[in-house]
């Protein structure tokens, strides 16, 4: 560790230092910081107004097979997949198919929590309790939940809520399944088919869906998820772990994940959110919004996204994603135009590391006496 952050120093001293010989060294600097971070798994992706500076693919995709990651590899998006839901949630609301306002029990009477709206499901303040600890206490691991089963499953067991709707932030699972759900019911559509037929395809996101574990088990270039097991000294497939993977016994929920994509796919889904190729400006500018509370305070989440503000290179939002095996990163500097997008497959715990050291890097950049 030591060593690390000796190195780590070492590259943020020489970021700040000009050379007038050398145009861009932050290739050569990146490629030494994962060098340092000989675990990671996954693919990096660094772009500056929409072109790519770093791209790079570490690790395997298939350990037992030696089949080593690209920069075509696909990975589990996890919790990344919320952005894609609010933005179905946002071309409804454009379309007067739903209201922001609208309450959850217009929807889903049967669920025993008045007060909650969209709005809140949208920006993580329902009070909404989390729906993954009653499946996993009491559901048939041997069969696969979708979003009905989760909802029933709520109802019958009606935990209680965590608190008032709108009066405190609290990140919930179980309000993006609850979205996925009002999607379909709003639209008459399926959810799936709403996200291919209006968001991957007119993005030319070819490599990005939602698929079955069969489907993802067909794709050559998926990338296997790893975990590592102290006891063992080692990483080991995720999916050994069947009845802890939620990735198979909750395989059919839309809403909250599942979503899989490429690093290349993720920039394409960057550079539309820029423009009018989905929504309005006006319906984006709400989403990229911190959330009000009923105390007046602001949340830092929005539609789908953490946001932010960063020292040198202003708005920021972002969000990370979790399965087992797998943890995901997209970062937008939205006012300097750079994006950073990590994919982990082995869940790398030092994650967080680089993604406060990237930002550091490019922050770096953005100073006058640097390379831009």
């Amino acid at each position: 560790m030591k060593a690390l952050l000796t190195l780590v120093l070492a590259i943020l001293f020489l970021s700040c230092a000009p050379d007038k010989n050398t145009t861009d060294r932050l290739p050569a600097e990146l490629d030494s910081l994962f060098a340092a971070h000989g675990e990671f798994s996954g693919v990096v992706l660094i772009a500056e107004n929409g072109k790519p500076m770093y791209h790079r693919a570490f690790g395997y995709r298939n350990q037992e097979k030696k089949q080593l990651n690209d920069t075509t590899t696909q990975f589990e998006l996890a919790s990344v997949s919320k952005q894609f839901t609010s933005m179905i949630i946002m071309m409804l609301q454009e379309e007067r198919k739903l209201s922001y306002d609208d309450p959850l029990a217009k929807y889903i009477p049967e669920l025993p929590y008045p007060g909650i709206t969209i709005r809140h499901l949208l920006t993580h303040t329902s009070g909404l309790p989390d729906y993954q600890a009653i499946m996993d206490e009491n559901w048939d691991k041997s069969k696969v939940a979708g979003n009905n089963e989760i909802i029933q499953y709520l109802i019958a067991y009606h935990p209680p809520k965590r608190f008032e709707p709108g009066s405190q932030y609290e990140y919930s699972n179980t309000g993006y399944v609850l979205l996925g759900s009002i999607a379909e019911m709003a639209s008459g559509k399926d959810f799936i088919g709403m996200c291919r037929e209006r968001i991957f395809a007119p993005l030319g996101m070819s490599q990005t869906d939602i698929r079955s574990l069969e489907e993802k088990a067909a794709i050559e270039n998926f990338a296997k998820g790893y975990v590592y097991v102290e006891n063992k000294g080692r990483y080991v497939a995720a999916d050994s772990f069947p009845s802890s993977n939620y990735i198979v016994w909750l395989g059919k929920r839309k809403g909250p994940g599942r979503i899989s994509s490429t690093s290349s796919d993720l920039l394409r889904w960057d550079r539309a959110l820029y423009g009018t190729a989905l929504v309005k400006p006006e319906t984006l500018a709400e989403a990229f919004t911190p959330y009000r509370l009923s105390n007046d305070s602001l949340t830092n989440y929005g539609f789908g996204w953490d946001i932010d503000q960063h020292p040198t290179l202003g708005r920021k939002l972002w969000h990370t994603g979790s399965n087992p095996g797998y943890s995901t990163r997209i970062v937008r500097f939205v006012d300097a135009d750079k994006t950073i997008i990590l994919l982990s497959n082995n869940a790398y715990p030092k994650i967080n590391m680089l993604d406060h050291v990237l930002d550091s890097l490019l922050g770096l950049r953005a100073r006058p006496n640097l390379p831009h």
